[in-house]
């Protein structure tokens, strides 16, 4: 019993690209001139780029779907003919410029523009990544009060990287409680210690968590982007979780861990973490996994993920099911389906309820890996219906009535109409369902008839 192998290949290493001479302080008051004086950052460097056309196609951009990501940051971004796969440039203002798709009276402040070549194949990825790293309020604001454009880059880069953003205080406990996880892991057999690095607020100290077992991170932020370096963990996982619980990320973290295959079926893991953001460990697990997932091993336990599914759009529907979980849409509880993979045999068990708001555009721009779908989905979430998601994240339709049926499975009472279909399709096509309850919060996952709780109930 061994998880699926996967050549998924190594994150871009985002500080490579951020140059300190492509960060500025923007003078415009409106988007277009601050994006010519980002264009002209970037000529300067790389004379063959036509700042006129690149213009044309980025403000073309903003006309299709806004960039903007809220907490005073917009992302314009396009794909352009040249030899490098990507240019960042990134202006800074003070005073805030105008943006079409900001709400009432916001500014912008923080203007990231990414320039990408046709060939980058990783780049919705790419795009993610920097907008997971500049959606935490805290960190923009950071950024914005630099003292100066020195400060920044540096500021820029150490998040980019993962400098400072798990901290493990050096106190008696937690010295003791990892020295006492490690001899545990070592004496159950585990392959791995798992950190639950939400347990602390601020920056890590170097070599504070060091182990010579591997070491997995799991946190809501992306830290790691680049090769495992001397004080960095051998794997990070990004699992959002916004319970204050112990370990309450650890179910979709092993999940994620498993599609990934960082770890399989047959390991041991020692999970040490404690309350979120108590800067206190107080809590040591070890976790079988075949145990653990046994619900899901009916059959064979190579394929928890379908194989047209990739590893990072699971993950990603995951994380927008947990936030409409608990934020729910405009202060009210939403319930909702997602299924992913198989879409060919999904969509011969569906038919659409309403006109499909997907239909016509770009695969690129309705890509559930797109930064940009977020508010998208959330907002089309309270629509009947299920998403249906190709494995590749692209989002082939809203609104779907699923009419798969499994007149012989029964489900725990309590559950309806939505959960039922979650779990017939999941038997009848090969595919992955994901629900959201109204009524509870709760996030739960279908494959191959069998649920799966990856979050507990509302209280």
């Amino acid at each position: 019993m061994t998880a699926r192998p996967t050549s998924r290949p190594r994150p871009m290493r985002l500080e490579k690209i951020l140059s300190r001479s492509r960060i500025i302080d923007v003078r415009s008051l409106d988007l277009e001139g601050a994006l010519q004086e980002l264009l002209a950052t970037c000529v300067d460097k790389f004379p063959d780029l036509k700042p006129d056309a690149l213009l044309r196609g980025l403000l073309a951009r903003e006309g299709t779907m806004t960039t903007y990501l809220g907490n005073g940051v917009a992302l314009p971004h396009v794909r352009v003919r040249m030899p490098r796969r990507y240019v960042l440039a990134i202006g800074r203002s003070r005073v805030g410029i105008r943006h079409d798709g900001a709400l009432g009276d916001e500014r912008v402040h923080l203007v990231v523009m990414l320039l990408a070549g046709e060939t980058a194949r990783d780049y919705l990825q790419v795009l993610a990544a920097i907008a997971r790293q500049v959606k935490e309020k805290d960190l923009v604001d950071n950024l914005v009060n630099a003292p100066d454009l020195d400060a920044l880059h540096e500021r820029l880069v150490g998040g980019f990287v993962g400098i400072g953003a798990v901290e493990a205080r050096q106190n008696r406990v937690n010295r003791l409680l990892f020295r006492q996880a490690e001899r545990v892991a070592t004496g159950a057999g585990c392959g791995a210690i798992m950190i639950f690095g939400d347990t602390f607020v601020g920056g890590l100290q170097p070599g504070v968590l060091r182990s010579k077992l591997k070491t997995i991170l799991v946190t809501r932020s992306a830290l790691e982007l680049g090769d495992p370096g001397e004080d960095r963990f051998d794997e990070t996982l990004q699992v959002r979780s916004f319970s204050k619980q112990r370990l309450a990320q650890l179910r979709s973290a092993m999940l994620v861990a498993l599609t990934r295959g960082v770890v399989t079926f047959r390991d041991r893991i020692c999970c040490i973490g404690g309350i979120t953001g108590s800067n206190q460990f107080d809590t040591l697990v070890v976790v079988d996994i075949e145990r653990e997932f046994q619900t899901l091993l009916t059959g064979s336990t190579a394929d928890l993920l379908p194989p047209d599914v990739k590893p990072e759009v699971l993950e990603r529907v995951i994380a927008v099911a947990t936030e409409l979980a608990v934020e729910g849409r405009e202060g009210r509880p939403v319930g909702c389906l997602f299924v992913v993979g198989d879409s060919e045999r999904v969509g011969g068990l569906s038919k659409p309820l309403v006109l499909n708001p997907f239909y016509g555009y770009k695969e690129e721009d309705r890509n559930i890996l797109n930064p940009f779908m977020d508010e998208t989905v959330k907002e089309f979430s309270s629509i009947d219906g299920a998403f249906v998601i190709r494995g590749d994240g692209v989002v082939e339709s809203a609104g779907s009535l699923i009419q798969a049926t499994d007149p012989g499975h029964d489900l725990p009472s309590g559950l309806g109409a939505r959960h039922a279909a979650a779990a017939a399709v999941s038997v009848a096509a090969n595919c992955i369902a994901i629900v959201v309850s109204s009524s509870t919060g709760q996030v739960t996952l279908f494959r191959r008839g069998v649920m799966l709780p990856l979050t507990e109930k509302r209280r």
